[in-house]
């Protein structure tokens, strides 16, 4: 339980592009607009980065069903 902050860092941007993805496709398929879709895509998924890691760093710290190191 006890994950580096550059850890969380990583799975939340890799985590972030495949969100990134697929909220372009659907978000394109809906506007027909590339100048819309990617502001769309931009304001929302740096807000979900942001909240994604400070999830991550929160659990990080809760020993809620976790099991005690070997």
């Amino acid at each position: 339980m006890n994950e580096r902050k550059m850890r969380s860092l990583v799975k939340s941007i890799t985590y972030r592009i495949i969100c990134i993805m697929s909220l372009s496709i659907v978000t394109y398929i809906i506007t027909r607009d590339l100048m819309q879709m990617g502001l769309i895509v931009l304001i929302f998924q740096t807000i979900q980065t942001v909240l994604y890691y400070l999830h991550e760093r929160v659990w990080n710290n809760v020993r809620w069903g976790s099991r005690p190191p070997a």
